[in-house]
């Protein structure tokens, strides 16, 4: 390594010699790592497991992670937004006044202090940054207000799986907006939007943003920023000739027509055996029909909050529920499926053999594919029959809407283009909250003609490890992480092949400071290892560039290899320092 007596550095300057660094790297892939950002993360020393989701963050992710919330600083404070800093620790009031203290369910995690009062660690803010508005907003005249924070944030996670991106304890930056009317609200929902195209372009990411469902955040509208890849839990649907993106669950589409034409004329229902025939499949395989010709029936007991009512639901037979889609046309709280006892109380037959016609008892909701079908098979409410020749409108009747989810196949709504669907990982989320939180926690203010009106919230959040993991995913190979410049641990190591060459070492220093110096992150690699093991170390952390001192000193010359497609080029030592700047900056 360099004597630090020797090679002293100007007092300005920090020393990062990977002799001195803590960057314990792994040989070997971790057994129990499933995705390639929880196998690299690990092997490359960024993170070490505490317990089932939990993860301490070593010296290189911290690095990387104080790289990323400083984008989303700047870009925030560019919007106008004002940070602060809130309690993890919540009182349970607040929680309760909003309703979510019960709607959380057990992903949040609920304890008592030493008075028996209860109290949770914050999975979100929405609550107490309402109670700090309506606690010192007065008037019109205050607003608009844009408040964001960069916490630890707390779900008690069934399964935390994947390394970071399902995990018990994690980073999130959520910024609030709280305007006087809804013009105002589009005002700073427009902002976000463009602020976080600048965050996830400033970190290098590849995504797409979508129309997306608000879920347990409510409100209106909402928006995700996603990340195509196979690690992720979610699907995209998206168009590349429109530009159309949109969640599974939110999606819309043109149906793949009927594998074949309906019979066009009018015809009676007719009483079919199917013995032992309850899926579609099979129905559809013992008929010799496509199962595009068969109408598929669930039963449904949806919560009205203060009752509970069965709802029969339509789809045709290769077709899928959205849950999101049928809760928002039906406008129930949720939703679950029927149990088989109670299909036999109120159809007097068992699932499998279930179908709408006849059914007076529950309101039917038919999906926008089977308006205008004729002679279509569906159960018969009887064991092991089923009807033919059943034409939605004639047979029975029932209310029309989207509550499918998009299939392969299925093309945009208006312009017949081809839609495809992704797996993604959501890497941000974007909310108009409306006036949930406002009428739910009192939060007024006085407007122009002095009268009190409900002030309107957005809610914006960003999932920081999510953005490195999304990085990692995105770009790696077989020897390692290939970081984006702007969120890598450092932008470029300086490597010395032979540190008993007293030239190479003294040249390795001399540019580890000019590099310093012109305000570059630089790694200098000191160690007295073999220089392949150097190499891959570097490939393995994700360093962008790295410059090798080698035998070609002696012509004035070093090789520059961009850790991203493994380009080498050679470059006059004296012209290193300026060509590098100029490809980072």
């Amino acid at each position: 390594m360099l004597d630090s007596i020797t090679y002293s550095l100007p007092k300005a300057f920090s020393p990062m010699f990977w002799s001195q660094l803590f960057i314990p790297t792994l040989r070997e892939v971790p057994a129990d790592a499933e995705v390639a950002s929880h196998r690299l993360l690990l092997r490359a020393g960024y993170i070490r497991p505490l317990g089932a989701g939990i993860y301490n963050y070593l010296f290189l992710a911290q690095r990387s992670m104080a790289k990323i919330m400083k984008i989303i600083r700047e870009e925030m404070e560019a919007i106008g937004a004002q940070e602060f800093h809130l309690a993890a620790l919540n009182p349970a009031e607040l929680w309760q006044e909003s309703g979510r203290w019960t709607g959380m369910g057990q992903n949040m995690f609920r304890l008592k202090d030493r008075f028996n009062r209860d109290f949770c660690l914050a999975m979100t803010h929405e609550e107490v940054m309402t109670s700090i508005a309506r606690g010192e907003l007065r008037s019109y005249k205050q607003l608009p207000q844009i408040w964001y924070q960069i916490q630890t944030k707390f779900r008690d996670e069934p399964r935390p799986k994947s390394g970071l991106l399902r995990v018990r304890q994690f980073f999130m930056k959520d910024s609030y907006s709280f305007d006087i009317n809804a013009a105002g609200l589009d005002a700073s929902y427009e902002k976000h939007r463009l602020a976080y195209c600048k965050i996830f372009e400033r970190c290098g990411i590849e995504y797409v943003v979508v129309d997306a469902d608000s879920g347990a955040m409510g409100g209106s509208a909402s928006q995700e920023f996603m990340v195509a890849t196979e690690a992720g839990e979610d699907f995209v649907v998206v168009c590349k000739e429109t530009g159309y993106a949109a969640n599974l669950e939110k999606a819309v589409s043109r149906p793949v027509p009927p594998g074949a034409p309906d019979v066009q004329e009018a015809l009676e229902p007719i009483e079919i055996h199917t013995p032992n025939q309850k899926s579609i499949d099979e129905v559809a395989a013992f008929l010799g029909l496509p199962s595009t010709s068969l109408i598929k029936s669930f039963v449904v007991i949806a919560d009205f909050g203060n009752k509970q009512k069965p709802i029969l639901a339509l789809l045709r037979g290769n077709h899928q529920l959205s849950e999101t889609k049928f809760n928002a046309v039906v406008g129930c709280k949720e939703f679950r499926a029927a149990t088989p006892d109670e299909i036999r109380e109120l159809f007097g037959a068992d699932p499998g053999s279930l179908g709408p016609v006849g059914v007076k008892t529950m309101p039917i909701y038919a999906d926008l594919a089977l308006e205008g079908r004729m002679n279509m098979v569906a159960g018969a409410n009887k064991d092991d029959y089923h009807l033919g020749n059943v034409t939605p409108g004639e047979d029975f009747t029932a209310k029309y809407a989207d509550i499918r989810q998009v299939e392969v196949g299925d093309t945009e709504l208006t312009t017949g283009a081809p839609l495809a669907i992704v797996k993604t990982m959501e890497i941000g989320h974007i909310f108009k909250l409306g006036y949930k939180y406002s009428n739910s926690m009192g939060l007024d203010v006085l407007n122009e003609d002095g009268k009190e009106v409900k002030v309107i919230m957005g809610s914006y959040g960003i999932g920081v490890e999510r953005v490195l993991c999304g990085a990692v995913e995105l770009y790696n190979d077989a020897d390692g992480i290939s970081m984006p410049a702007a969120i890598a641990p450092f932008e470029v190591v300086v490597t010395p092949v032979n540190l008993s060459d007293e030239s190479q070492k003294q040249a390795a220093f001399d540019l580890y400071a000019q590099l310093k110096g012109a305000g570059l992150d630089v790694l200098l690699d000191d160690r007295d290892e073999r220089p392949g093991v150097k190499f891959k170390d570097a490939d393995l952390i994700g360093i962008p560039w790295r410059i090798t001192i080698g035998k070609k000193l002696a012509q004035g010359i070093v090789e520059v290899v961009e850790r991203r497609g493994k380009t080498l080029t050679e470059v006059p030592l004296l012209e290193v320092a300026a060509w590098i700047q100029t490809r980072l900056r």
